[in-house]
């Protein structure tokens, strides 16, 4: 053999090798002993091949790729399985991640509108009126509810009509059936419907949009360097709260609470005319809770549902003061008018705290992005609706 045919035929037997190593390193984990074996007989063998002529190196070549097969035959879909490997590893590095870092969170009431939405119904919105029908719920988590009634009667029968993924409810007036999206308490709230009430041919009881809220990633890493502060939006979980007037867990009615910290461990507060004042600890004189930071300012601009802080509940009840316990902080809904929050149930301890909420990432609302980042919509926050007990300027959202 010449100089070049000895040098290719070295290298074919080098990378035959290289490759026989490689099995045996990546598949340790996976292979039987009498596998291992043969494969390191396999790279052994060729290792000690001496090439004497190209026939002699076709021949070892040849022999070494049979003997190859056989060792691993049973893995024919190995590509396949390597890469649903490398798909759990993603997997449990992402789970790691969320349990670590971010969490996901849906917002389950409306306590915090206008800032953040639950389940909730859109009477008016050129975003989705605009959109083709089909791409409603993806990009807005908007279900069409629409109900005129196409003849007399009365109101006789509500009944489940939903399933594994979507809520919907059937509504018998007269002879004819309906079916609205949500849940029985969300329809009776956007369609103000009772009971063996008549309805006359042509009423619309609705004709807009049932959202399925907020979705959004929790940030559960950084209050533990920089803490929480007054304004932050702050998942906890419920576990150990107890509501005293009723004698009953927060935990009954949902694990996880979203609210806006709005007082501080030994944080003095009171509620003057619907106008929260702190007094941190060691200082002498309340202030307005807006001195201490601008996120209260939409909270008091009269703007887009936004009502100040209400104090109808025992905690706060007229000009009383409160002081947060060691360790704990008090949080509240930014709808205040219809917030079950500490007013209600105590301070929320240290121990209970998720994280920051942090980004919306679905629906595609004007919410959409970080969190608490809008200003309030440039409209008069008005009146609450005597049927849906809701200002009429939160369903412009």
């Amino acid at each position: 053999m010449n100089f070049f045919q000895r040098r290719s035929l070295k290298k074919q037997l080098k990378h035959f090798k290289h490759h026989v190593n490689h099995i045996l390193h990546v598949d340790d984990d996976i292979m039987n002993s009498d596998q291992k074996t043969g494969l390191q007989t396999l790279a052994a063998d060729v290792a000690a091949f001496k090439p004497d002529s190209v026939e002699g190196v076709k021949q070892v070549l040849n022999e070494g790729h049979q003997r190859l097969v056989k060792l691993i035959r049973h893995r024919k879909n190995s590509t396949i399985t390597e890469y649903l490997d490398i798909i759990a590893v993603a997997v449990v590095v992402a789970f790691g991640i969320r349990g670590i870092f971010f969490q996901p969170f849906k917002i389950p009431t409306s306590s915090m509108q206008p800032t953040l939405f639950g389940v909730h119904y859109i009477s008016h919105n050129d975003a989705i009126e605009k959109c083709p029908a089909i791409l409603r719920y993806p990009l807005f988590a908007a279900s069409q509810a629409r109900l005129e009634i196409s003849e007399d009667g009365e109101l006789t029968g509500v009944a489940n009509a939903g399933n594994l993924f979507f809520d919907k409810i059937r509504l018998q007036i007269g002879d004819t059936n309906y079916v609205l999206p949500g849940t029985g308490e969300q329809v009776a709230a956007y369609t103000a419907i009772r009971e063996n009430k008549r309805y006359a041919k042509g009423t619309i009881l609705c004709d807009g949009w049932l959202s399925q809220g907020d979705h959004l990633f929790v940030d559960r890493y950084s209050h533990h360097i920089t803490g929480l502060n007054r304004g932050d939006i702050v998942v906890f979980n419920t576990e150990g709260i107890v509501d005293p007037s009723r004698r009953s867990k927060l935990s009954d009615k949902g694990y996880y609470y979203i609210k806006r910290l709005v007082g501080l461990p030994g944080d003095s507060l009171k509620i003057v005319d619907n106008k929260l004042y702190v007094k941190p600890d060691g200082e002498s004189n309340f202030r307005p809770i807006t001195d201490f930071s601008p996120k209260f300012d939409k909270v008091y601009s009269g703007k887009g549902g936004y009502q100040g802080h209400h104090n109808e509940d025992p905690f706060l009840v007229r000009d009383a003061v409160y002081q947060v316990p060691p360790d704990s902080y008090f949080m509240m809904g930014d709808n205040t008018g219809s917030s079950y929050d500490s007013r209600c149930w105590g301070p929320v301890p240290r121990r209970n705290i998720v994280g920051r909420a942090s980004v919306i990432f679905w629906p595609f609302s004007r919410r959409w992005g970080t969190v608490d980042r809008q200003p309030p919509l440039n409209v008069p926050t008005g009146d609450v609706d005597p049927d849906t007990r809701r200002f009429n300027s939160m369903t412009l959202q």
